[in-house]
């Protein structure tokens, strides 16, 4: 009999392969499942601690930036400061001073500007070389009528014992007193008029009327051929020394600077002591006692208009502001804005306006004058038909008059007589009577009416330290 069936041979090591092949297939299955649910509940973990947490950590980041920065602050704050000067050190009162001192002090760079698509130096001296033999011109035969000046003097008795010896306002309402002589309208319009003698008042005329200085002083002055100055009154502004000048001019020219005894008392709480040459560097300094005015700004304008009175042997004299540092070679300055352009008179134009009516506006909007004043003046002005936009030789007329450089001539000395009596006469600022004054003196032709830019390269522009103090006595 046959049997139908037929015996397979199982071997128990392949079945055992075959399982464990699936059952690893499946632990690998499970494990990528398990791996990416572990990595997506991190995710969710630090997520939800960050939401949690987030105030702290922005806390600690700022606490860390605060950190940061106090340790730089501090880092600077104990490094050695830089070297300084004796002047930088000094720490004036005016809050916007230190900053302009540091920019402007002891710049010698020069000042340029575009001509024609091409840069050129705003003021164009001579070489170094030249200026040390440069030599003053031969003086010229003017072709003005006017020969001579003569400098009015009137008897104290006139208008009592000394009542107007500091007069804020005195006769009519004027500034005039016994240092100015008393000067009418008639007189004035008369000083005006161009004669062979020019006869006119122009201050100093009496003993009793003030700006008094020593003997010592008065004989140094005199000696004096060219002389660069300036003033502080009522304790005004600081002392700049002078730069940029030639050996020449070191030994040719007189750096003198005017003081009242307020400034002096001033500059010495600084540690500016006077020597007993009576110089503090390069300036001769010359203490002047009874000043005539109340009005510093107007004792201001003595020095700076009637150079030819206190110099009376000096052929040039150069004006600067207290506010602003010298840094060119004097007779560089000469030989550029006089004898080259053959004027005997160099002032700057004003940089912003040219009309006076529009200055006059500016002055009281800047509080500088008071309208009543003001108006004073332009009244009279308007009466003698000064025209709107005065023009001289094609150039402004009104002037900015923080330097002055000029020949001291009959014509040019005369001038100056007539622009100081219009600033006794009406308000302080100089710059709205000078046009009136080159209309009104027909006589006065050379002058070098120079730009702005040029006056920025003649000096360091400094800014007023602090306010000088009125006179009260």
């Amino acid at each position: 009999m046959f049997n139908n069936s037929f015996s397979i041979t199982v071997s128990d090591q392949s079945s055992d392969e075959h399982a464990d092949k699936k059952l690893r297939a499946r632990v690998r299955r499970k494990s990528k499942k398990f791996g990416f649910r572990g990595k997506t509940e991190f995710t969710r973990q630090v997520v939800r601690q960050v939401l949690k947490w987030w105030p702290f950590l922005l806390f600690l980041s700022a606490a860390a930036l605060l950190i940061f920065e106090v340790s730089r602050i501090y880092g600077k704050s104990t490094s050695p400061p830089p070297p300084q000067t004796a002047q930088a050190q000094k720490k004036p009162d005016h809050p916007h001073f230190e900053k302009k001192e540091q920019g402007n002090l002891n710049r010698l760079d020069p000042t340029t500007r575009v001509v024609g698509g091409v840069r050129e130096r705003c003021l164009k001296l001579l070489a170094p070389e030249e200026l040390e033999r440069l030599v003053f011109p031969q003086q010229r035969v003017s072709n003005i009528p006017i020969k001579k000046v003569v400098y009015i003097t009137e008897t104290d008795k006139t208008y009592g014992e000394g009542n107007f010896t500091k007069s804020q306002h005195g006769l009519d309402g004027t500034r005039f007193n016994l240092f100015t002589g008393y000067q009418t309208l008639d007189q004035r319009d008369q000083s005006f008029k161009v004669n062979k003698t020019a006869t006119v008042h122009c201050g100093f005329y009496s003993e009793k009327g003030g700006f008094k200085i020593s003997e010592e002083d008065e004989l140094y002055m005199h000696e004096c051929e060219v002389v660069v100055s300036t003033c502080a009154f009522g304790g005004g502004d600081d002392l700049y020394q002078p730069i940029g000048m030639s050996e020449q001019s070191l030994h040719k020219v007189c750096y003198v600077a005017f003081w009242d005894e307020i400034t002096l008392a001033a500059q010495e709480a600084q540690g500016q002591k006077v020597g007993e040459n009576h110089f503090i560097g390069k300036w001769r300094i010359i203490v002047v006692k009874d000043l005539p005015f109340r009005d510093q700004r107007l004792n201001g304008k003595i020095p700076k208009m009637l150079a030819h009175r206190l110099f009376p042997n000096s052929r040039y004299s150069i004006w600067v502001d207290s506010k602003s540092q010298f840094r060119r070679d004097p007779l560089g300055v000469l030989e550029a804005l006089l004898w080259r352009s053959k004027s005997v008179l160099a002032i700057s134009e004003h940089g912003a306006r040219s009309s006076v009516y529009d200055e006059a506006k500016a002055v009281v909007k800047k509080n500088k004058a008071t309208p009543e004043e003001v108006e004073v003046q332009l009244t009279q002005y308007r009466k003698d038909a000064l025209p709107e936009d005065k023009r001289f030789n094609g150039k402004k007329a009104l002037a900015e008059a923080s330097i002055i450089v000029r020949e001291h001539t009959t014509t040019t000395n005369l001038f100056m007589c007539l622009w100081f009596n219009e600033v006794v006469r009406f308000t302080s600022r100089d710059q709205l009577s000078f046009p009136y004054v080159l209309w009104r003196f027909k006589a006065l032709k050379d002058i070098n009416l120079f730009p702005v830019c040029t006056r920025k390269d003649l000096v360091n522009s400094m800014g007023h330290v602090r306010k000088a103090k009125l006179l009260t006595s």
